[in-house]
């Protein structure tokens, strides 16, 4: 099997400039990514797509590699990952190289680890699937959850008999943290949506998703204590 990682590393973030190499705990936010799936073992090449040559000639200290950069159609606000995805594999294809999986590593979750990664692929061996998708546990039972109508009143969308969350049913929601895929599966959005997937469940520090300054505070405290438990 041949393996890429694509660490997706846009440079036109609004809520926080420059997220994606902003330093986090001494490193730029990218390089957890980076090192996570190189330490990882599974791939034959970890690169990074982006739009900007800082973030590229950053990406190839950390260790990645830059073959090409991302088209302004990709960089836009309405681009999709899977836009980006199939762009990259046409441009590899380019290059003459091609690959048996990929995988989507975005560099907002650091707290992923190089065992999550190699625990993901293993249970997509296991299941014989050729989808894999990181979830993470609803944090509360979806019958706490309401709208309020142009009258102010509730309005539950589902069931919401169940209150106690022990005996609720356990409702899982992707986390952003690892996808991983053979190519035949984004042949457009709706196979996405239609393919069968191996849920690979997380915990809550791992898939922190780093989209504010509550974020980083969080994920460097989080680092540190991980750092201080070795």
């Amino acid at each position: 099997m041949k393996n890429l990682a694509i660490i997706t590393a846009r440079s036109g973030s609004k809520g926080l400039p420059d997220k994606n190499i902003l330093p986090l705990y001494g490193k730029p936010l990218m390089w957890y990514s980076i090192k996570a799936a190189l330490d990882s073992g599974m791939y034959d090449e970890v690169m990074v797509s982006t739009d900007s040559e800082k973030y590229a000639e950053i990406a190839k200290e950390c260790g990645a590699s830059v073959p090409f950069m991302r088209s302004a159609e990709t960089s836009s606000d309405t681009a999709g990952s899977w836009d980006v995805v199939r762009e990259v594999l046409r441009e590899y294809k380019k290059l003459g190289k091609e690959f048996d999986t990929f995988t989507i590593l975005q560099p907002t979750t650091p707290l992923r680890t190089a065992q999550d990664i190699r625990d993901a692929f293993a249970l997509m061996e296991i299941e014989k699937r050729d989808y894999v998708l990181s979830v993470i546990e609803s944090e509360h039972p979806l019958g706490w959850y309401f709208s309020i109508d142009e009258n102010n009143n509730r309005v539950y969308p589902i069931d919401n008999k169940v209150y106690q969350r022990q005996a609720a049913t356990k409702y899982y929601r992707p986390n952003g943290v690892i996808y991983i895929m053979k190519p035949h599966v984004i042949v457009d959005n709706e196979t996405v949506k239609n393919t069968p997937a191996s849920y690979f469940i997380m915990d809550n520090i791992s898939s922190i998703d780093i989209d504010s300054e509550v974020d980083f505070v969080l994920a460097e405290y989080f680092l540190k204590k991980r750092e201080s438990e070795k």
